[in-house]
């Protein structure tokens, strides 16, 4: 039995518990694997026969990996604030490469491909979020418009101008006569205009 006063690796579980990404006990861990959440999925190394068959399974269910670990329940318990602890779960890959990494520094034959696996899927996932991160950049910076500097040549088309009159319209102007063409005072007005001829269509009725 390893001491556990001390231990870089459940210090550093303790520290992934209080930050949200380690999950204890068998129910959570089903729930995170199957949701394709866990990272690694950590095993005491005196549980029973039953507990790792269905920690295999969630691993294979989530996709990732798993391995015992020379810990004990009562040991995990203590380093979690519980009282006995047999499988965990580690959410983040970060930290799930750097146990597995401890792991491997004590136990190379055991622990060291792990290891270099979870290495290659952490570097996966960090390319992933440098894409994601640059793609939400150029999002932001098509959205933005161009500023526009003061030395900048002035548009060709007058922020002013007044719009084409529109086809079919009239000019709504009045035309007045023009002095020459105005009846004098005293004139009959209907000096300029032709008389009226008798026949058809006359307005005068014929003496009967």
């Amino acid at each position: 039995m390893r001491a556990v006063s001390n231990d870089r690796i459940l210090s550093l579980l303790g520290l992934a518990l209080r930050g949200g990404r380690l999950v204890l006990g068998e129910e959570p861990v089903e729930s995170v694997a199957r949701a394709r959440d866990a990272r690694l999925i950590l095993l005491a190394c005196d549980a029973a026969d039953n507990t790792r068959r269905r920690v295999r399974h969630f691993a294979d269910a989530g996709q990732c990996l798993w391995f015992q670990i020379p810990y004990t329940k009562e040991q995990l318990g203590q380093a979690t604030g519980r009282t006995s602890v047999a499988i965990a779960a580690l959410t983040d890959i970060g930290l799930a490469s750097t146990i597995a990494h401890r792991l491997a520094e004590e136990d190379p034959a055991r622990y060291e491909e792990s290891a270099r696996r979870l290495d290659r899927k952490a570097a996966r996932a960090a390319q992933r979020r440098a894409e994601q991160l640059a793609h939400e950049k150029n999002l932001r910076r098509g959205r933005r418009k161009p500023a526009q500097h003061a030395d900048a040549a002035p548009s060709a088309v007058p922020s002013e101008a007044a719009p084409a009159p529109k086809r079919g319209t009239q000019s709504r102007t009045k035309s007045h006569p023009s002095r020459d063409h105005r009846p004098r005072p005293g004139a009959s007005p209907y000096a300029h205009s032709r008389p009226v001829k008798k026949g058809k269509g006359s307005f005068r009725k014929k003496a009967t």
